[in-house]
């Protein structure tokens, strides 16, 4: 945009307000970014709060290769990232099966019988979806949220996490393949969800 590079460059140049002025358009983006990526809204405001430091620390190193968009969504992803590394969360393989009363059994995919932005027209079943999100291994979340969540191009999101377009694709599907066996036993034990309006 335009508009940022002129912020930008008059920030770059000492113009307090031009700075502000980037905090106030992007912040609210950054914090849904950071939301979706952890698990405590205190942590995403944190990562919020780390975002723009980082940014006005560093904005003299921006120099307009990509968009400043891009650039911020790389720093946000990067702080995310780095907050949930220093946590240590228990983390579920979905080729473990699931504990039972009596014994284990494999986790099981339900046909949904409806699409995935149908479904979300409930409210009950955008919780659980948010809840599937949360629970995704960072690698596969980051590459959701930021492509399917907050609307970045395939390339956009190579250019944020740093990695190829093949990468993205690869981690997009398990991320998307995962959440529908995640949110398939809710189907199945929630039917109604199915046809929620």
């Amino acid at each position: 945009m335009d508009n940022d590079i002129t912020l930008v460059q008059a920030a770059q140049r000492g113009d307090k307000r031009a700075f502000a002025q980037l905090v106030e358009k992007y912040e609210a983006r950054v914090y849904n970014l950071a939301r979706k990526m952890m698990r405590d809204p205190q942590d995403a405001e944190d990562v919020l709060q780390e975002t723009f430091i980082n940014v006005y620390r560093h904005l003299n190193d921006f120099h307009g290769d990509a968009a400043f968009a891009t650039w911020l969504y790389r720093i946000a992803t990067n702080a995310s990232l780095m907050k949930l590394r220093g946590r240590k969360d228990i983390t579920v393989s979905l080729d473990e099966p699931v504990e039972a009363g009596d014994g284990t059994m494999p986790r099981e995919i339900v046909d949904w019988g409806v699409t995935p932005e149908q479904a979300l027209l409930s409210g009950e079943v955008r919780a659980q979806m948010n809840v599937a999100v949360e629970a995704l291994p960072e690698t596969l979340r980051a590459v959701f949220v930021l492509r399917d969540i907050e609307g970045l191009s395939v390339q956009e999101t190579s250019d944020v996490l740093g990695i190829s377009v093949p990468n993205v694709k690869t981690r997009l599907h398990r991320a998307r393949m995962t959440l529908r066996e995640n949110l398939s036993m809710y189907f199945k034990e929630h039917p109604q969800g199915k046809n929620a309006k």
